[in-house]
């Protein structure tokens, strides 16, 4: 007898009567038709490595239990890793609001109900708005790179021009999205990246290269305070000086969890600020609870050039009603769809609303004091580390992370970082490859998370293994 096919409990569609009748509907006889726009020699012509189908539910968790069982966590390990992913602390009551179904299951508002969510994003703007200090914060974005290029992208269409200047001291990974962002050089409307070198002592910005760098083509200058590399640039107000004399318009890139005890962008007359929302009330997620955010001043040709949703009160026919909406809709993607100036696909909304929780738990007293606490932890742990003989701390000044050189110890930091393991510690990011100048260092990540108890076990572990 032939093999019957078998019929995935958890997929409807491979019912053969069902898959027929689908494939009927679309006109084709042969799944494979589905891909002929896919040049043959780019299709994979493999078998993938999967498991065989799990029919049981009970089978199943145990079957995803046990691969899950074979990570390893923050909770586990004392973690002094940062980089673009932070870990701080997530108040239940957040949790408790994300888990709720109004937003956890809450797609895309149109005819149906969706029970309160674009006024829980015009809540959760307006207080990212109030740290920012800008009038219009748009809707969040898959991360911190694609917020920066946008941003970039906005600059260039508001200026004319096609150049940006970076600087080097910018977090790898998020250079190369700007860099795919603004295309490649060889295509239309392609945007040019230059670097902007940095004091090697300080981190600061090279403010004298900036300015024999920075020219009438320029569209803006991006720069991120706290830096990748953990330092504040204190230099902020005088590179937007610089740029605005160009005509060029200045981005800055911020970690909003210092914008308690650090000077937000509008302050320093910056023209559009983005970063990560993850430090506010998000959990790491293995590195995937991540979104970025972008804010201006209320000015209609950035809000014009703008590819994001944003989100307003407005009135209505109803004298003294009022309603939330989404404003000039009509030049985002979801309307205008390829003849729209950036496309920008589902985006990460519901870390928005943990946002907006944390800011309304927090208020301006609690973000002063998150901050000023980080700052004494981090500062306390550079100190401390800075007394192991052959370990040096780079670089002035840090807010929550900090560069660790290691060249007079002779041990990589691979090395170290494999043998801190045996002691439950996750050492610091490598930046041996990404950072020549800074030689065999790493950068290590200190939050409101950590006692005085967890640096000294740090500091501890490290002299041991650098004796090993």
């Amino acid at each position: 007898m032939d093999k019957k096919p078998f019929v995935h409990p958890y997929i409807p569609n491979s019912v053969p009567e069902v898959k027929e009748s689908l494939m009927k509907a679309v006109n084709i006889k042969e799944i494979d038709e589905l891909y002929s726009e896919i040049p043959d020699h780019l299709r994979f012509k493999g078998k993938m490595n999967l498991p065989e189908p799990i029919p049981s539910e009970y089978e199943l968790k145990r079957y995803v239990n046990e691969i899950l069982n074979k990570n390893t966590t923050c909770d586990d390990y004392l973690s002094f890793l940062g980089a673009g992913c932070w870990q701080h602390y997530v108040p239940a009551v957040v949790d408790e609001i994300l888990g709720r179904a109004e937003f956890l299951t809450a797609y895309s508002g149109a005819e149906y109900c969706d029970l309160g969510k674009w006024q829980a994003r015009y809540e959760s703007h307006s207080l990212l708005g109030e740290l920012l200090n800008f009038d219009v914060v748009a809707e969040s974005i898959y991360d911190w790179g694609t917020a920066a290029g946008f941003a970039i992208r906005m600059a260039s269409r508001i200026t004319g021009r096609n150049e940006v200047l970076l600087p080097a001291t910018i977090a790898p990974e998020r250079l190369k999205v700007i860099k795919t962002l603004c295309q490649p050089e060889v295509m239309e409307n392609s945007i040019k990246i230059k670097m902007v070198d940095y004091n090697p002592v300080s981190g600061l910005m090279n403010l004298e290269d900036l300015k024999n760098k920075i020219t009438n083509n320029t569209a803006a200058v991006y720069f991120e305070n706290p830096s990748y590399l953990g330092f504040v640039e204190y230099q902020a107000e005088e590179i937007c000086n610089i740029v605005k004399e160009q005509g060029a318009l200045s981005i800055v890139g911020v970690d909003p969890i210092s914008l308690g005890v650090i000077a937000p962008p509008a302050d320093y007359s910056a023209d559009i600020a983005c970063g990560e929302l993850q430090p506010l009330g998000i959990h790491m997620h293995c590195g995937g609870g991540v979104a970025g955010f972008m804010a201006f001043r209320d000015d209609d040709i950035y809000i014009s050039e703008c590819p994001m949703l944003i989100y307003s009160l407005v009135p209505t026919k109803e004298e003294g009603q009022f309603a939330f909406t989404e404003i000039r809709s009509e030049r985002t993607s979801y309307a205008a769809r390829d003849k729209a100036k950036d496309w920008v696909g589902t985006a990460s909304g519901l870390w928005t609303f943990g946002a907006g929780v944390y800011l309304a738990l927090m208020g301006p007293q609690g973000m002063k004091e998150i901050g000023e606490t980080i700052i004494q932890n981090a500062n306390y742990a550079r100190k401390e580390i800075g007394k192991i003989e052959g370990v040096k701390i780079l670089l002035d000044n840090a807010f929550k992370e900090f560069v660790v050189n290691f060249d007079g110890v002779g041990k990589t930091v691979a090395q170290i970082n494999e043998a801190l393991e045996a002691y439950k510690i996750f050492g610091g990011k490598d930046l041996s490859s990404e950072f020549h100048d800074l030689g065999n260092s790493a950068l290590y990540c200190v939050t409101e998370i950590h006692t005085k108890k967890d640096i000294d076990r740090l500091q501890n572990a490290l002299k041991e293994v650098l004796k090993q």
